[in-house]
């Protein structure tokens, strides 16, 4: 009798050790050696994941761990992504920041006015992903013309990077402001041009109506635009580069979008272009304007009449002038 008893008390506590063991471990709290950032895969097995967390030494052991996920049944909710683990943890804890997708947000700032394998090129530099996903994601969105249907901003994004899912961000921020501007698809169209015009001549908000009136008015008129952006444009569209520097002859050499050769609007945006700037092409400030040249500062000097403009540009000369070599 006493043998069976003893035999009993082994196999409880036999059954009962492996259940201590895991309750200890599932609930011993582990601080990393140092902040580590742990990329979650897309699919990965429970196996995986406790592998790198053991590996990245947010863990002690990948079987409690494994062990702790299937009692809890949370094997099928674990989230993909970039975790960072700096803080004393237990098993309990990385499982519910798993199942909550506490993952790390990154960001990632497109400036105005860029061309749209600028902004990839950027997108490329920042994520870590080859420039030709970026390019494949893009074309998959827009079989056609990609120039100009970017909004540039600042985006948040998690890893591991989605580029379709980021650019369709991008192009429906553009397509969400371009509808409360107008309904018309074809106005539309015609504002993402004039405001990629608007951006490369300014970089003041003031300026912005002002120069939409003014490619507005010259619109109406039927005088050509005559904006060296569109040269440059034209250019880099044509032969796949630009020098920096315009010259004289670059004004007569015909492009597509060259508006000193070609009246009205350009067949397709020059860039793509901020919401301040698409607000103006909208929206052009209640002047007769018809030209710009710089004034030295920084900004522009606005004239309605030829010989108005004309001496403007002598002022411009005259700065130009005195202007310290560099």
């Amino acid at each position: 009798m006493k043998k069976l008893i003893y035999i009993s008390i082994v196999g409880v506590l036999l059954l009962l050790m492996p259940a201590g063991w895991l309750l200890w471990q599932a609930s011993t709290v582990q601080q990393p050696p140092a902040a580590v950032e742990i990329l979650v895969p897309a699919g990965a097995s429970t196996v995986k994941i406790g592998r790198l967390l053991h590996s990245g030494g947010v863990i002690s052991s990948p079987l409690a761990f494994r062990l702790a996920v299937r009692l809890k049944g949370a094997g099928a909710g674990l989230r993909s992504g970039m975790y960072r683990f700096e803080q004393p943890a237990n098993i309990h804890t990385i499982i519910e920041r798993l199942e909550s997708g506490d993952v790390m947000a990154f960001s990632v700032t497109l400036p105005e006015g860029l061309r749209t394998d600028e902004m990839l090129a950027i997108l490329a530099d920042k994520t870590g992903l080859g420039i030709e996903q970026w390019q494949q994601a893009l074309k998959a969105l827009l079989p056609g013309e990609v120039e100009g249907r970017l909004l540039p901003e600042t985006y948040q994004y998690t890893k591991p990077v989605e580029p379709k899912r980021l650019l369709q961000s991008m192009i429906e921020a553009q397509k969400r402001l371009l509808e409360e501007l107008s309904k018309d698809v074809n106005r539309q169209d015609r504002l993402r041009i004039m405001a990629s015009i608007i951006e490369k001549e300014t970089m003041l908000d003031n300026e912005r109506p002002l120069v939409a009136a003014a490619i507005r008015n010259r619109l109406q008129k039927g005088m050509p635009l005559q904006m060296d952006p569109t040269v440059i444009y034209g250019i880099w569209r044509s032969t796949g580069s630009f020098s920096g520097n315009i010259h004289k002859q670059d004004l007569s050499t015909d492009t597509l979008w060259n508006t000193y050769t070609r009246r009205g609007l350009p067949p397709t945006p020059i860039g793509n272009p901020g919401a301040a700037s698409l607000r103006a092409a909208a929206n052009p400030a209640d002047v007769d304007y018809l030209y710009f040249v710089a004034d030295g500062t920084g900004g522009h000097k606005f004239a309605a009449t030829l010989v108005e403009h004309q001496a403007n540009v002598q002022q411009w000369i005259k700065i130009e002038k005195h202007r310290p070599a560099k």
